[in-house]
């Protein structure tokens, strides 16, 4: 993509079904991986889990807030991934 006119790659990815896309895939993986969605599982598990456990967990999430603001942001822009965020930051300290 340096200096290239990407036109013929945009108009391949324009044409592709929206459950071919990126986007789609990153969205259907949150879906599935909170589907089932159970903070009281969560909480159970933390009171249980070895350091080491918790460790290796934390590194797997480490960077997946970043990412997940990075693609919002390439999504819907700067000032809604905000939005979003700061909603789901306040949801979630009343719960």
């Amino acid at each position: 993509m340096q200096d290239a006119d990407p036109t013929q790659e945009l108009e391949a990815i324009r044409q592709l079904p929206l459950e071919k896309r990126y986007v789609w895939r990153v969205a259907s993986a949150l879906k599935w991986g909170f589907a089932d969605f159970d903070d009281l599982g969560v909480t159970a598990d933390s009171r249980t889990l070895t350091q080491e456990g918790l460790a290796k967990v934390m590194e797997l999430l480490r960077f997946r807030p970043i990412q997940f603001c990075m693609f919002l942001k390439a999504l819907v822009g700067v000032d809604e991934m905000e939005r979003m965020m700061v909603e789901a930051i306040k949801a979630a300290e009343q719960t």
